[in-house]
């Protein structure tokens, strides 16, 4: 059933609950943020995190640049092969501090979309903040106006919805001749393909403005673009249905109680599957603490599964395995007998969101559970839900996009952290059946970020994607025969410069 085919009574109310959604603003949503609930008092922040640039060389990756990126003819050591010679588009945090202020948390940091255009011989480079209306206020205010994921300001602006403090920084979607710069908790940014200036918020329809449209769309093989928000306040989860034409198809509010931070999902050819873990709001936190502080750890939830038909979402079935925290799925998809498999990163808890990703921002490191590579069985027949941890370090899963939601057996994900720093120093390609990986190390002196598989024809295909080179301060962008991770890159460009450490990315 789409919504032309709801009843007028049933689609009024429909509408009325996501426009309930809608006019909540901030107070209600993932954005949603107390104001001037925090004492300004004494911030050093800014001055640890510099004394750390002197010590510590991974501070490098979250440095603020000063302003936008440009570079041409940047050349090439070896070739890109034809099938990578287009566009590579990443996003992440970057402007995280204004004026000597920092923020708390590197989730904070207004975004950066980085546009790489490749050659066979030499790649062109723009990295451009995305002129959302939050970052135009702060920048010609020369101060920060509102309060932000994971940081206390006092005497902070109202937020009149969550866009008032969209910061766009979290990934990248091309769609209908445009690139969308996501975030989690308010609406996509709309950005020219060539030249990545900001045209506006993207509006799927009037009464969806401003709703949390999140960072990790998944594409169907035909080309239609399934994606969720989280309305944390209302206890809900929004989900929606776009065509490949951009157009959309179906949204609707479903009510999930106790509805958790949830970051990314998956599909399948025939439902859509949420781990939810037991990291759950407060309400009677949330005016002292803050959006972030005012999620607690409910051990006791499990980590709740949600499976959604895609045909009738009102068809959902419940499952539950052990307590655990995730950021990223890789993929999921179902055999003839209903039993869905799918693979995500797991950790025992969520201290890498509450203190790892906080402490950095001023140069601390702070080491959280490990996050291990997990397979999972949904057997909807029987209603039981198992996983499997395996002994692989795995983050930033990706797959060959074209076999979203159906049989895959390669995993790309970054793997080999390190004790006594951040990030990851190498990435790997794992085959999801023997759990064999191929494994190309940068080195110590590297942070490895989300590379990407690029399909080459009826062949193996290539691995793309960038690590910041901390002996040179520079940012590299590297291309991998798939089938030979381990021999090294085939193509290998080196930046005039050090890019922010980003998030996730999209080929064209």
């Amino acid at each position: 059933m789409n919504l032309k085919q709801i009843p007028p009574a049933v689609d009024l109310q429909r509408r009325q609950v996501l426009h309930t959604l809608g006019a909540a603003g901030a107070a209600g949503l993932l954005s949603g943020l107390p104001r001037s609930a925090h004492a300004a008092g004494a911030d050093d922040w800014q001055s640890q995190f510099d004394a750390a640039l002197k010590t510590e060389d991974w501070a490098l990756g979250y440095r603020t640049p000063s302003g936008d990126l440009s570079a041409t003819d940047i050349p090439v050591r070896g070739r890109f092969p034809l099938a990578v010679q287009g566009l590579l588009f990443r996003n992440g945090p970057a402007m995280h501090d204004l004026a000597r202020e920092r923020y708390h948390h590197w989730f904070a940091g207004d975004g950066m979309v980085q546009r790489f255009a490749l050659g066979e011989n030499a790649v062109n480079h723009t990295g451009k903040y995305v002129r959302t209306s939050k970052y135009l206020a702060e920048t010609q205010a020369r101060q920060r106006l509102f309060e932000a994921f994971g940081t206390p300001k006092a005497n902070v602006l109202p937020i009149a919805s969550p866009d008032s403090i969209n910061v766009a920084n979290t990934s990248v979607l091309p769609v209908a001749g445009e690139l969308l710069a996501l975030w989690e908790g308010g609406s996509a940014t709309r950005l020219d393909l060539q030249t990545l200036d900001t045209h506006g918020y993207k509006t799927w329809r009037n009464d969806l403005a401003g709703l949390p449209f999140s960072a990790h769309p998944k594409v169907d093989p035909d080309g239609s673009i399934w994606n969720f928000g989280v309305g944390s306040g209302q206890g809900m989860l929004i989900l929606y249905q776009i065509g490949a034409d951009g157009q959309l198809r179906r949204a609707e509010a479903i009510a999930v109680p106790d509805v958790p931070l949830i970051h990314d999902f998956a599909v399948t050819d025939k439902h859509v599957v949420f781990l939810m873990p037991p990291l759950v709001m407060d309400r009677d936190l949330f005016g002292a603490q803050g959006f972030l502080d005012a999620h607690v750890w409910r051990p006791e939830l499990g980590m709740r599964v949600l499976v959604i038909d895609k045909n009738d979402w009102s068809s959902r079935r419940n499952l539950e395995l052990p307590p655990g925290f995730l950021f990223h799925l890789g993929n999921a998809w179902e055999d003839s007998a209903g039993v869905i498999r799918l693979d995500y990163v797991r950790s025992d808890d969520a201290t890498v969101l509450f203190k790892t990703t906080r402490e950095v921002m001023r140069g601390r490191y702070l080491k959280a559970p490990d996050v291990r590579l997990t397979n999972v069985t949904l057997d909807l027949t029987r209603g039981v839900a198992s996983q499997e941890i395996l002994p692989i370090d795995a983050e930033f899963p990706r797959i060959d996009a074209r076999l979203t939601g159906l049989r895959h057996r390669y995993l790309i994900h970054t793997t080999q952290p390190r004790s006594d720093r951040p990030g990851y120093s190498a990435i790997a390609r794992t085959d999801v059946e023997t759990g064999h990986s191929q494994v190309y190390t940068y080195g110590a002196d590297h942070f490895a970020e989300e590379h990407l598989y690029v399909p080459d024809g009826s062949g193996p295909g290539w691995i793309l994607g960038t690590s910041l080179d901390l002996k040179q301060s520079k940012t590299l962008l590297c291309c991998f025969a798939a089938d030979r991770l381990d021999e090294g890159p085939v193509a290998q460009a080196t930046l005039p410069y050090a890019l922010p450490l980003g998030l996730h990315g999209q080929f064209i």
